[in-house]
């Protein structure tokens, strides 16, 4: 049996708003009965998230305030991948920004679409092992605080809403399955 063609089809598309990191489109799309409609969406170039492992099982987090919600939260360090940039590359570029460490062993796990409703934003997620502190390059208008909790804590904090960030959950997870030695990267 065949599925369904579920495809919508852009007529047409209208650029709402530029900003520096985050664009606004408005499309018109025919629907597959044949009706349209309208889609609004941000396209959004792209983030890497980093699950750094301590060599003695705590993963290395950062605390940062996030404006749209007004509070701090904790989080795995994550950034926007630069245009042409190698994703690998954004990862360990951002965990040194954020962090100061750099990582021996990278490894690639997966890919997640946090917002598919009303994004095109595909985040990749690393795991990064074998770290040594060099010193954090933030930029000037970067303001966060490293912090080590072991991982049974951090699943703590998934588990009461402490942690509450959606690539920081998945990427936790990942992590447990890791060092249970349930899911091989």
């Amino acid at each position: 049996m065949d599925a369904p063609d579920l495809t919508e089809k852009q007529l047409s598309t209208s650029n709402v708003y530029d900003g520096r990191l985050l664009h606004v489109r408005e499309d018109q799309v025919a629907l597959p009965n044949g009706s349209t409609t309208t889609r609004e969406y941000i396209v959004h170039p792209g983030a890497v998230v980093v699950v750094p492992l301590l060599d003695n099982g705590d993963v290395l987090m950062v605390r940062q305030f996030r404006y749209p919600l007004n509070r701090d939260f904790h989080e795995l360090p994550a950034g926007k991948i630069d245009p042409g940039e190698d994703v690998l590359i954004c990862g360990q570029r951002e965990l040194l920004e954020e962090t100061g460490y750099a990582a021996q062993d990278w490894k690639f796990l997966t890919t997640i679409h946090p917002c598919i409703g009303y994004s095109d934003e595909r985040i990749l997620i690393y795991l990064a092992q074998g770290l040594s502190e060099h010193g954090h390059r933030r930029d000037e208008d970067e303001f966060l605080e490293n912090v080590r909790l072991p991982l049974d804590t951090a699943m703590e904090w998934v588990r009461d809403g402490r942690i509450s960030d959606v690539k920081t959950i998945i990427g936790l997870f990942w992590a447990e399955k890791i060092v249970e030695k349930r899911w091989v990267p």
